[in-house]
């Protein structure tokens, strides 16, 4: 996938998240959760920007997923933790392991759009050398790019729209 799949698939991830916030009481997680996962899409593909990391490597493995899922779990309690962010009322802690396994999630989704391609992906080196794809589209398909960017565009209007935002 390109950066408009990635989006897409973000947004795709984002819409139960936000319904879930959403009735449960905690509307004021629901944007800060949507940019992570929008702002995360991108984020393996890091490894085109340098010569020192093979495309679809190390920065395409759950291990990565988790890493950064935990790093953002712990910028999270450093930031609620001096107040600078009110965290509603959720307690610190759940609301830092909220934003990590968000981040976590959104990363994962990156990964799920690069397995429907051709190339698909490693997602478990070094541990195993398994490949897993899934071979339905191209990366550079516009069509299927679109098409994911419009399924998580309209999924997210679909959860939010009712609220009259």
């Amino acid at each position: 996938m390109y950066l408009l799949g990635h989006v897409g698939i973000s947004l795709l991830l984002f819409a139960p998240l936000a319904g879930g916030l959403l009735s449960t009481g905690h509307p004021r997680l629901a944007l800060p959760t949507g940019l992570l996962l929008v702002a995360l899409a991108p984020l393996p593909d890091l490894d085109t920007y340098t010569d020192r990391l093979n495309h679809r490597g190390s920065t395409h493995t759950v291990w990565f997923a988790v890493g950064v899922g935990g790093l953002i779990g712990l910028a999270a309690a450093g930031v609620l933790e001096t107040g600078s962010i009110s965290s509603q009322s959720l307690p610190t802690v759940e609301t830092a392991v909220w934003f990590g396994g968000v981040s976590t999630l959104a990363v994962l989704g990156h990964l799920a759009g690069d397995l429907v391609t051709p190339m698909g992906l490693w997602p478990f080196r070094p541990v195993s050398d398994r490949h897993v794809t899934a071979d339905l589209t191209p990366s550079k398909s516009p069509r299927a790019n679109r098409l994911c960017f419009a399924a998580g565009a309209l999924a997210s209007v679909a959860v939010i729209a009712p609220l009259g935002v």
